[in-house]
């Protein structure tokens, strides 16, 4: 995007998803009503053409004009299913703008895909980041309706991108940021994502061999097939009754040789292939539009295909996996058991599956990254005053001005500044409870994950090096694996350690520190962990209730500085302002905390 070019102000993409609401409404208000009025009139003439039948059944030239009105029935019969398609894509249309209207105004929590299935416990900051579940980051950015897109965005959630990727990335959604309509229609096909196509097994059955790969097999079905209707021609003709039950018999000889291929090869496409007009409509989408970011070109390149246009093919797969699964009816599976129809459609499956199987990985590649990126730009979009952050080489760095967590409502979320780098590489976090001690450097790793996918952040500026996040924040202890809190702390901490001896530097993030044990242990345990990241060039927060703890910057110079937060008591409430200041809080609060909700009150001496 050029340098003069105007990003929307906060209220402006309000006001165009609250434009466009109001009139997908009222085109929609009007045809429902048109919809009513077809299907009275389908039923009205129905009622009528039954009457006149009834009335006039033995005057055959009367009975001829019927045709008038059920030509008619005919014709308001798909004038209806048109309407109604219609109206269900725009109901898609009109969910669109809601959620978009909903995540501007801050009430999104709980209307997306959460993406638990993608988190991981044993991930370095995926929960402690809160990426998946419930009013999560994921909740917040995906607008994927396949399970390719969704599978994307949770990989570049779960793993930072070389910067070379991340600046392509980064003008991609640039390019994305303002197709409002574009990311509309990116988003109407289909219902949801949860039924949508199964990337992995899509491309898995298109990379696999065909069940049936002799010709003659193919040869002597068909043939078989047509013997036998020119067999029962032959009976209704000419009585040839011998001919019909002999070609019957070796018919059924055959279908049973063949069921059980037959059975594998039309089960494995259509387990693979659920809900295609929802690729195909995604497909056809991205090989329309005009991009003009270089990875967006590369991405709608990687779709063409020998000038074949895979919506193309997708749609084609769709009509014979259709046309396979009719075979389920038990009228159409006798006939079919000796006339082999559907077996026509197996092999026309496994034709397509030959020359366009090896590129269904890529198609489902670059549809999961599109969206991935739409998903980006609608953020961006959303998001005005978030910032690309800047990239440097040399590290590790962490200079963010302004930044805030993008979970939290923008007109309320408390700014900060934060600087980690060679000189200051650690940051002992001191403060009162709820003073905003752990949700300060949750921001810090949500801001270095969206960053390093290619996202702004929530900040007016941020310089980062390539880091990889390790965070300890929300620990939990597992009964039935018989594991403590102090024990799975002290896994993560160790994970940690051994991130920081590869090539990218670590950021760790280290809320309450080994608090299961004695302030003595907790003090010599966190000096151990914070040196050995130290000495392995990482960076990082270390918050603590533990004042014990504010002692370690005195041992490391300058590379350490303690800053707090603080609360001030106002009567008998606690007032909190979630700045980050320099140096170690004065006081705590948890006193105060307890009396506030009636704790102590009748046990206090006089």
């Amino acid at each position: 995007m050029d340098a003069g070019t105007k990003f929307p102000t906060k209220e402006e993409p309000a006001q165009v998803y609250a434009v466009q609401l109001k009139r997908l409404w009222l085109v929609q208000g009007s045809e429902q009503r048109r919809e009513k009025l077809l299907g009275y009139g389908k039923v009205l003439i129905a009622l009528l053409t039954l009457v006149c039948a009834a009335i006039f059944i033995r005057q055959f030239a009367i009975l001829e004009l019927l045709i008038v009105p059920i030509v008619l029935f005919i014709f308001l019969a798909a004038t209806h299913e048109k309407v109604l398609r219609s109206i269900h894509v725009r109901l898609r249309a009109i969910d669109f703008y809601e959620r978009g209207l909903a995540r501007v105004e801050d009430r999104w929590a709980g209307t997306g895909e959460t993406g638990e299935r993608f988190l991981d416990p044993a991930h370095p900051y995926a929960r402690d980041l809160d990426l998946f579940g419930h009013a999560s980051l994921f909740e917040l950015l995906c607008t994927a309706r396949t399970r390719a897109g969704e599978e994307t965005l949770s990989a570049w959630l779960l793993a930072a991108a070389p910067v070379e990727e991340i600046h392509a990335r980064q003008n991609a959604v640039r390019d994305l940021q303002g197709r409002v309509e574009f990311r509309e229609k990116l988003f109407t096909p289909g219902q949801t994502v949860r039924a949508g196509v199964q990337p992995g097994k899509l491309a898995a059955w298109g990379e696999r061999g065909s069940v049936f790969t002799g010709r003659a097999t193919r040869i002597a079905t068909s043939v078989l097939g047509v013997v036998w209707i020119a067999g029962m021609v032959c009976w209704g003709l000419w009585g040839f009754g011998r001919v019909a039950l002999a070609v019957t018999v070796l018919n059924l000889a055959w279908a049973h040789r063949l069921h059980a291929r037959l059975d594998q090869a039309s089960d494995a496409v259509e387990e693979a292939a659920e809900d295609l007009e929802l690729l195909a409509g995604v497909l056809q989408l991205l090989e329309s539009e005009t991009f003009l970011s270089p990875k967006l070109v590369g991405l709608q390149n990687a779709l063409r295909n020998d000038g074949v246009e895979p919506s193309v093919a997708i749609r084609k797969l769709a009509r014979i996996v259709s046309y396979l699964q009719s075979r389920r009816n038990p009228a159409a599976r006798l006939l079919d058991v000796l006339t082999f129809w559907s077996a026509q459609f197996v092999f026309m499956a496994e034709r397509w599956q030959l020359e366009f199987g090896p590129e269904i990985r890529k198609w489902m590649s670059a549809i999961g990254e599109m969206e991935a990126l739409t998903a980006l730009s609608g953020y961006a979009y959303e998001n005005p005053r978030d910032v690309f952050p800047e990239f440097v080489e040399h590290g590790p760095t962490f200079d963010a001005e302004g930044l805030a967590h993008p979970l939290l409502p923008v007109s309320t979320a408390v700014r900060n500044d934060v600087k980690l780098g060679d000189e200051r590489q650690l940051i002992i976090l001191s403060g009162p409870n709820m003073a905003g001690k752990s949700t300060f450097i949750r921001a810090v790793g949500v801001g270095t994950v969206m960053a390093q996918c290619g996202a702004p952040v929530r900040a007016t500026k941020l310089t980062l090096s390539p880091l990889n996040v390790a965070a300890s924040i929300c620990i939990l202890d597992s009964l039935s694996g018989g594991v403590s809190r102090f024990y799975a702390e002290i896994h993560r901490l160790k994970l940690a350690t051994d991130l920081a001896n590869g090539p990218i530097s670590i950021l760790f993030l280290l809320d309450e520190l080994l608090s299961g044990t004695n302030s003595n242990d907790r003090l010599a345990g966190t000096q151990l962990v914070v040196r050995t990241l130290m000495n392995r060039h990482a960076i990082g927060i270390v918050s603590t209730h533990d004042l014990a703890l504010t002692q370690i910057p005195q041992t490391l110079g300058d590379r350490a500085v303690n800053c707090h937060f603080e609360d001030q008591l106002d009567g008998n409430k606690l007032i909190f302002d979630y700045k980050l200041k320099p140096g170690i809080v004065q006081a705590s609060n948890a006193l105060e905390l307890m009396r506030s909700i009636g704790l102590g009150g009748d046990g206090e001496s006089n």
